[in-house]
């Protein structure tokens, strides 16, 4: 069967860049890339795209029957930082998008795949922050991480009880050149590039020592590609998988930077998301994901840093 493929926030940080790689793989006129605001130019011109917005159950029934989807990935969602200042909002959009994805594949025959980002943040201060393993304690005490967690359970839900195909990662950092931060934790990590090579220096909103694992964008999305296109029977989670990647703390990552631009300097100022970051995992165990369907990351520090800096050079014609 042809898949015919609908991204829901299409213009953020992993939908941008997941919407051209399945274009690639599926052909252009197969991928349909949505989301409330514009994207960037290299998704808008390679597919079609259309402004929807996924709490909108109406809009989106008529969409999916209209142009025949057969797979949804739901990526749109308020991230950690920005949930923390308006809770009740953030809340309300995370967890009734995704209701209404899954309402859709219960009812729609061809709809028969969804792909739905979880996070990190479902762990907590009671979760064991080294290694942390697929199964543990998940005590999130933040906004964000409590609607992740709920919608880990939604999931589950739908595929035990509907038999909706779910399927999703428990996205550690992640870290790109194509977009801008978009209000999470980790931001400083893609944050600091662009001020090191605009300013030669960067105020961190963490503090030095604060070690979170973190993933380079481009094994992010071979990861979420390779979960998709696995055979179900080989799957044993559908509620999040863990994966890994990298972990190193601002000071880390700054003096990797030095070695390409030395007079780079950084400073720190923590605000709000130091509390956040405090209750996140130092490093993943990903040993699941890698038996169930072969997730094997390919960047380390020095080749994320390296190619980091070099395409944000290229995009700011430094």
């Amino acid at each position: 069967m042809k898949e015919n493929i609908m991204i829901i926030g299409a213009s953020g940080q992993i939908g941008s860049e997941l919407t051209l790689r399945l274009r690639e793989l599926y052909g252009a006129g197969h991928v349909f890339a949505t989301d409330l605001k514009e994207p960037p130019s290299d998704v808008r011109e390679s597919g079609p795209f259309e402004i929807l917005d996924v709490m909108d159950d109406k809009r989106l029934i008529h969409f999916v029957i209209r142009n025949k989807i057969t797979q949804i990935y739901h990526l749109a969602a308020v991230l950690s930082g920005n949930a923390e200042k308006l809770p009740m909002q953030a809340w309300h959009i995370n967890m009734n998008s995704l209701l209404n994805v899954l309402d859709l594949a219960k009812e729609v025959e061809e709809l028969h795949k969804v792909f739905w980002p979880s996070s990190i943040a479902i762990f907590g201060p009671t979760t064991p922050k080294k290694n942390t393993p697929q199964l543990t304690i998940t005590e999130p005490n933040t906004v964000y991480g409590i609607s992740k967690l709920a919608g880990e359970r939604w999931i589950e839900y739908f595929y035990k009880r509907y038999g909706v195909d779910t399927r999703s990662i428990r996205y550690p950092g992640l870290i790109s050149y194509k977009t801008e931060p978009g209000g999470g934790t980790t931001d400083y990590a893609v944050e600091i590039f662009y001020q090191a090579i605009k300013h030669g220096r960067y105020e961190c909103f963490l503090d030095h020592d604060t070690t979170l694992p973190m993933l380079f964008m481009a094994d992010a999305i071979e990861a979420t590609v390779r979960l998709m296109e696995s055979e179900a029977d080989k799957l044993s989670i559908h509620a999040g998988y863990n994966i890994g990647g990298l972990s190193f703390s601002p000071e880390e990552l700054a003096a990797e930077i030095k070695k390409h631009l030395p007079e780079f300097t950084i400073t720190y100022k923590p605000d709000f998301r130091q509390a956040i970051a405090e209750t996140w995992p130092e490093s993943i165990d990903d040993s699941v994901a890698r038996r169930d369907w072969g997730y094997q990351p390919r960047y380390d520090l020095a080749e994320m840093t390296r190619v980091m800096l070099q395409k944000i050079k290229e995009k700011l014609n430094k």
